[in-house]
């Protein structure tokens, strides 16, 4: 069993393209179902019908648990259509469970790649040491190492990766939050002066109210004063007898 490079897998950096992406393990001939899905599968991939050679790949393993070939190829299937939280599982699993150190190498230099897509740049460090491990002359792994060490130390610098992407992401919600928070603040503080100019408001209006009811009630105190009064005087007054002058 050997591996062949299917496509080149490329980063582009100050117009540097990186190296290869290893991909579909050859299968020999043989009458076994796995096999003859796996092979279905590697030319459905050829073709550039990745998701119908992921499910070729999928009924090889569902005939074999564990396919070293299929396991190998799913994730290239996978990654090619951009899932690759699903294609570093499939890498991992061809890593750590294939017998062939130069497939292991391959599959560690895959996940590597894979980690380079989602920009998690000491992971894919880590991967391509490991595939140089295996396999200490591969120029490919040495290269794209080289390039995830550069990224991985712009992103301790504070130059960029997914870690400072995030951090940018949570400021930018951090400052919505806020500004929703005085834009908030805001409207309470207008929804308050309004309520306390109303009330003012209010207050004037039963304070003239008051007013006038003061004088009206003076008023009427005054005129009930008048009429007791006029009580009063005609009851103090003496009766005069009126002369009347008859005429006999």
């Amino acid at each position: 069993m050997n591996i062949f490079h299917v496509s080149r897998f490329t980063f582009l950096l100050s117009a540097v393209v990186l190296s290869s992406f290893y991909s579909s393990a050859q299968v020999p001939f043989t009458t076994q179902p796995e096999k003859a899905e796996t092979r279905k599968g590697n030319k459905e991939f050829n073709k550039g019908n990745y998701a119908d050679a992921e499910a070729d790949y999928k009924k090889a393993l569902d005939k074999k648990n564990n396919m070293p070939e299929a396991t190998f190829n799913l994730g290239d299937a996978v990654y090619q259509q951009k899932r690759y939280e699903e294609a570093v599982k499939q890498f991992q699993l061809s890593a750590q469970n294939n017998p062939d150190p130069k497939v292991k190498a391959k599959a560690y230099h895959n996940l590597g790649n894979t980690h380079l897509e989602q920009e998690k740049w000491q992971e894919a460090v880590k991967a391509y040491k490991s595939a140089l491990k295996i396999n200490p002359s591969d120029a490919d792994t040495k290269y794209n190492l080289a390039y995830a060490n550069e990224k991985l130390r712009e992103q301790q610098q504070g130059g960029g990766g997914q870690n400072n992407k995030k951090d940018q992401q949570k400021d930018k919600q951090d400052q919505k939050q806020n500004e929703q928070k005085e834009d908030n603040k805001d409207q309470q503080q207008d929804k308050q002066q309004a309520k306390d100019q109303e009330q003012k408001q209010q207050q004037g209006q039963q304070s003239k109210l008051s007013k006038e009811e003061a004088e009206q009630m003076l008023q009427a105190l005054q005129n009930e004063e008048q009429k007791t009064n006029q009580k009063v005087q005609q009851k103090q007054m003496k009766v005069v007898p009126v002369k009347i002058l008859k005429d006999w």
